[in-house]
């Protein structure tokens, strides 16, 4: 059985993703602020643990739980709330700051605890839920836009330095996604005009984590229904 650490799991992709790949037969150890991710683990029959993706305690307890239960961490779903919105000049150093945190330290922090985890197993694969918005940033939301862009940089790092131990890291780059709440006025930027379904995302994070996917690292891949005009 492969095993998987889910951070963000006690609702929205983060959830969808522990259902899919509960569903694909592997063990999943969850992690979420809230207490949802203990029923949800206890649903799929994995284990769970209420804590903070910004304490290094906790991300330590989630990577215990598994091996304590599995003895093996073959993939990870780093998935995050959303770091604070406003406008660009008016958000805070402390907002900023907290940005950091949720969305790069909290990848690179467990980064160091499973790493060496997957080294001596000699393989393991990372998919990070990061935003459309990554690498076409939208005045919406600029602190996700510009920390998931430096989360895009950290990706390929990682991907390029441990390629050789059989582990790789990815980002995965939603769109507009059915986990929060439809915007009516948001549907005409979308070609495919409607927003994504969680479980689509799933879908394509379980393919991330999975061999057959198994040259793919250091990339970004965009679920975002055509929202993205670069090509």
């Amino acid at each position: 059985m492969k095993v998987a650490l889910v951070t963000g799991a006690g609702k929205g992709m983060g959830a969808a993703c522990a259902r899919e790949l509960a569903a694909r037969g592997w063990g999943v150890a969850l992690l979420s602020p809230s207490g949802r991710a203990v029923e949800l683990a206890n649903e799929l029959g994995g284990v769970g643990v209420t804590g903070s993706v910004l304490e290094t305690a906790d991300l330590q307890k989630l990577v215990d739980a598994a091996m304590a239960k599995w003895g093996r961490i073959d993939g990870v779903v780093t998935s995050t709330g959303h770091p604070p919105k406003g406008d660009l000049l008016a958000l805070t150093d402390e907002d900023w700051a907290k940005g950091l945190e949720l969305v790069i330290l909290d990848v690179v922090r467990l980064a160091r605890l499973a790493t060496p985890i997957m080294e001596k197993q000699g393989s393991g694969a990372w998919v990070n839920i990061s935003t459309f918005a990554a690498f076409e940033p939208d005045l919406m939301f600029p602190i996700s836009c510009a920390m998931r862009a430096g989360l895009g940089a950290f990706a390929k790092l990682y991907a390029d330095r441990y390629a050789k131990a059989g582990i790789r890291m990815n980002n995965l780059l939603p769109g507009f996604v059915d986990s929060l709440p439809v915007k009516e006025v948001l549907l005409p930027r979308i070609p495919m005009g409607r927003y994504g379904k969680a479980e689509e995302i799933a879908k394509t994070a379980a393919f991330l984590l999975s061999d057959d996917a198994g040259y793919i690292t250091g990339q970004n891949l965009r679920v975002d229904g055509g929202i993205t005009r670069g090509v």
